[in-house]
């Protein structure tokens, strides 16, 4: 004997599914832009950011504002995605968060208050994609 059970969400469960996606989407395009800023920033003048000596992860700093600049976009493609609610953006906004984080982190000492801000938001981005449940 089996029984199936059927889980309804009432209206204001999907109300508040929806209003995280879509903060989901506002701030990933928030964070892209930020990101897209920072690379221009890193390509155009180097100046800008402190440099660290004896930092375990040393980069450019012209090929790592390309990579910002780069990520940054995609960023700003793939939260355009996620207004329209579809599964793939979920995914790869879940993924390109992670991998701008990750990237934030390793640029701590160029730009610590900078990173530290983005790290938060993409943190943000994160959450809220991953607290709310596929649409039914």
């Amino acid at each position: 004997m089996s029984t199936t059970t059927s889980h309804h969400r009432s209206a204001s469960a999907h109300a508040g599914a929806g209003g995280l996606v879509t903060f989901a989407a506002v701030m990933l395009f928030i964070a892209g832009v930020l990101d897209l800023f920072r690379g221009i920033m890193a390509i155009a003048d180097d100046d800008v950011f402190v440099s660290t000596p004896n930092y375990v992860f040393k980069f450019d700093l012209t090929s790592w504002g390309w990579i910002q600049l780069v990520l940054g976009v995609i960023a700003m493609a793939v939260s355009v995605g996620l207004f329209s609610r579809s599964t793939w953006a979920r995914v790869v906004a879940v993924g390109i968060a992670g991998l701008l984080l990750i990237a934030n982190f390793l640029s701590i000492p160029y730009y610590p208050v900078w990173s530290l801000t983005l790290i938060a938001l993409y943190a943000f981005v994160i959450w809220a994609l991953c607290v709310v449940r596929r649409e039914d």
